[in-house]
């Protein structure tokens, strides 16, 4: 992953650099050469440090915790400076056009001044959306209760609670036992008739588990707990000495997570009842564009659920547009996979410029739903500002 965004990191790095060193370290500390030295030492330390990044494996446990606080150091320092410059340059560009109306009380002070003022006061409050994601974010869990009412809820499902989780990303808080157990306590507050776990359990190995099956072990719900995999869990974005070594570690986390009590749904459904009423919990393996692995197979996924309630498990959201709108008469469906890019203000999301149902719920004329979940974990990263660590509630209505 690194290799890919190499060029992109030096050029956040030094081109920032080079103006601030050009209009504002230069102009006011030119006497004192150390400080004009001192000026480029962060990036200096950042660009050797991404070369040193560069070999070896993007997602060994210990690659993915070194990059991640590599990632926040490089976010901390860079993003402020970004945002200052864009307001600066905003500035000097307006001042050259001749844009900017006299200031009144503030006409005395150069127009470039107070632009790099307000771009100071940005940084800032950037610095802080960074470091509070980084510290707090994500592991500031949220419950979020929705409702989804449908006709064909059967009347012994009318009120039926399930909780859906999705993308753990152990690897990332692996060294947190302590924020996974929290989370489990959490679900568990809920009293869920179901849990409903919609992939990316690991970034991807499944030794990733080590230390935390026990506590996963603990999810309670009247029903069990139900999975499916998600593209991390298939690890390919590990090398791994040969196609069996990669092999063998999806069927060990296959094992895991039945070890665990989950169900894990490949391709097929379970039937939960209630009297003479059921609902069929069907749940596909990943089922995502290019480059991620469609291997859902949704004919075989449902067999025997004919004039059901279907809950459809699916961990990509793309899938539900491209697949099960025009295949299949499925009234809901749970994905995860988007994050929210870990990154929510209100109602905007950077995920929604990839995928038109990012987090939320989703419905059809029809009635059809989706569901999407932000997700508990980070890739990489810990870090989440406003997408917060969502746990969420599913009430199924009879309409």
């Amino acid at each position: 992953m690194i290799h890919r965004i190499f060029i992109l990191l030096l050029l956040l790095m030094w081109l920032p650099d080079v103006y601030l060193y050009q209009q504002v370290v230069k102009p006011r500390f030119s006497r004192h050469r150390w400080l004009c030295w001192l000026h480029w030492l962060p990036s200096v330390l950042l660009t050797l440090s991404l070369v040193c990044m560069m070999f070896g494996d993007n997602f060994t446990s210990l690659r993915v915790t070194l990059t991640g606080v590599y990632m926040i150091v490089f976010l901390t320092i860079v993003v402020p400076k970004c945002l200052f410059v864009l307001i600066s340059l905003l500035g000097r560009s307006l001042t050259l056009a001749g844009r900017l109306p006299a200031l009144g009380v503030l006409a005395k002070v150069p127009i470039n001044t107070v632009f790099d003022i307000i771009g100071g006061i940005i940084a800032c409050v950037g610095a802080y959306v960074i470091l509070y994601g980084c510290v707090y974010g994500w592991r500031r869990f949220e419950v979020k209760e929705v409702v989804f009412a449908h006709p064909d809820v059967p009347e012994a499902f009318d009120g039926y609670r399930i909780v859906q989780i999705s993308d753990f990303h152990l690897g990332t808080i692996a060294r947190y036992p302590e924020v996974v157990r929290r989370a489990v306590e959490t679900i568990n507050a809920q009293h869920p008739d179901l849990v409903a776990f919609t992939g990316d359990l690991v970034n991807n190995e499944a030794t990733e588990l080590d230390g935390l099956e026990e506590i996963l072990a603990g999810l309670q719900a009247r029903d069990g707990v139900f999975s499916v995999l998600g593209n991390h869990d298939y690890g390919p974005y590990r090398h791994w000495p040969s196609k069996r070594a990669q092999a063998e570690n999806l069927e060990d986390l296959k094992h895991r997570q039945s070890a665990m009590g989950w169900h894990l749904l490949l391709n097929a459904n379970e039937i939960i009842r209630r009297g003479n009423d059921s609902i069929a919990v069907v749940g596909v393996e990943n089922d995502g564009k290019p480059p991620f692995p469609a291997l859902g197979d949704l004919p075989r996924a449902t067999q025997g659920t004919d004039g059901m309630f279907k809950l459809l498990l699916s961990h990509d959201p793309s899938h539900w547009r491209r697949k099960v709108i025009p295949e299949t008469d499925i009234q809901l469906m749970l994905a995860g996979h988007t994050h929210a890019m870990q990154f929510r203000l209100g109602d905007f999301s950077p995920s929604s410029w990839i995928y038109p149902e990012w987090g939320g719920l989703y419905t059809t004329e029809e009635g059809q739903g989706l569901y999407v979940s932000a997700g508990l974990g980070s890739v990489m990263i810990p870090y989440r500002f406003g997408a917060w660590p969502e746990i969420s509630v599913i009430t199924l209505r009879r309409k």
